[in-house]
């Protein structure tokens, strides 16, 4: 049987035609390999150069191959974080005409690690919490879109920093199946085998002393559990708004932070019965939201105020008639989310900073005024049971909070604070 390369990308089969095809895998030669390191895994799998990049090259079968090539390919078209397919070799054959075993090529993922790689060195408590957060927020996204992994552990998932944000990436999707929608059932299965898959990693790195002495590996294997269904409640459950009741996606949105969850998008579809709202979770590592924050809107908070602003911010934007989620077709210049949050400093947090700034005693900064008026807001919406606004929410405060009346030399925000 002839080479056979497999890929969607025209460019992909020329860069991968000079590897050593007619060697197995675990004989190619280093001045074609990268020293990164590899996870646990039943098959032989190597990182390789190619061309300009690098790329995973696993040996399995053809059958489970071409299948897995095809399922991350469909995760990959639903935006749902895994490895990148290129292609799957078939028809290989050894010097002496034996036969040897079909590849399936990935594309290697920048700035991941495997999670033993990860455990070389001490890893405090804190940091495992938050991988658990991003495996569980990995397996919410693959639940809601239908697939059922079959085999979640760590072993099958990278970890990576991306932007400030831990972030969980489907490695093999060998075992997995795309359904329409999952039962309760098919559910529990996976998470049942995530629980038992994580404990037992756990307890091999216990067993070999690279695991911190306050984490108990059969807590942190239940952990997945707990964490998985009170996100899997928390973003499933239908919510349809009425008009002039926005506050009750802050507190959607509250709720998600005090289960350590922020709020990477939301959707709002308008209809004469309310507004349903979508969200979608991801996990974030500290000083995230300042310089998320400084990024679309250049305001320069602390990141407990950066959190909260950016908030709103993702809640306005969603309520706008020109917003469309990044990505999305309808997405264009004007609904970037620089744009929009240019247009959200411009005429929603300056005018509301002006309204109160000369009119409070004490002098604070705009990012620490706008959060109070928020929290004022949050309070006064939820005491009323509908939406209170900006504008009454600033008179308000600055009649029962501030006390009224400005210092003297305190001016108005400027437009370029």
């Amino acid at each position: 049987m002839a080479l056979q390369i497999s890929a969607t990308n025209p460019e992909h089969p020329g860069l991968l035609l000079d590897l050593p095809w007619q060697t197995p895998l675990e004989e190619w030669p280093d001045d074609v390999l990268v020293p990164l390191p590899r996870g646990i895994s039943r098959h032989v799998v190597r990182h390789v150069r190619a061309g300009d990049e690098v790329v995973v090259v696993k040996e399995i079968a053809e059958r489970p191959a071409v299948r897995e090539y095809e399922l991350l390919r469909t995760l990959d078209r639903m935006s749902i974080p895994s490895v990148d397919p290129l292609a799957v070799v078939t028809g290989r054959t050894a010097a002496d005409g034996s036969y040897l075993e079909p590849v399936l090529i990935t594309r290697h993922l920048d700035g991941s690690i495997p999670y033993r790689s990860m455990f070389e060195t001490t890893v405090r408590p804190g940091t495992v919490h938050r991988l658990m957060d991003a495996l569980a927020v990995l397996l919410v996204r693959l639940h809601l879109g239908g697939f059922a992994w079959g085999d979640c552990s760590l072993s099958n998932t990278l970890f990576r920093r991306d932007a400030g944000a831990f972030a969980a990436y489907l490695v093999d999707a060998e075992t997995g199946e795309l359904h329409t929608g999952l039962s309760d059932g098919q559910r529990a299965y996976d998470i049942d085998l995530a629980r038992v898959n994580i404990s037992g990693e756990m307890l091999d790195l216990e067993a070999a002393g690279a695991l911190h002495p306050a984490i108990d590996p059969i807590r942190f294997g239940t952990e997945i559990s707990e964490r998985y269904e009170a996100l899997w409640s928390e973003l499933t459950r239908t919510s349809v708004y009425p008009a002039g009741k926005h506050h009750y996606m802050e507190r959607r949105i509250r709720r998600l932070n005090d289960l350590g969850f922020d709020v990477a998008e939301m959707q709002i579809e308008h209809a004469d019965h309310g507004d349903t709202v979508t969200f979608v979770p991801k996990v974030v590592d500290a000083g995230h939201h300042q310089r998320q924050l400084l990024r679309l809107t250049g305001l320069d908070a602390e990141e407990n105020q950066a959190r909260r602003l950016l908030n709103d911010l993702e809640s306005w934007m969603a309520t706008q008639d020109d917003y469309a989620a990044p990505g999305s077709r309808d997405a264009g210049l004007g609904t970037r989310p620089e744009v929009l949050a240019h247009r959200w400093v411009r005429d929603v947090f300056r005018p509301a900073v002006r309204a109160v700034r000369d009119r409070v005693p004490q002098r604070l900064d705009p990012a620490q005024l706008y959060h109070e008026l928020l929290e004022h807001r949050w309070y006064l919406s939820e005491r009323a049971q509908h939406d209170i606004g900006l504008e009454a929410a600033a008179d308000d405060y600055v009649r029962t909070v501030a006390g009224g009346g400005a210092e003297a030399g305190d001016d108005p925000v400027e437009d370029g604070d």
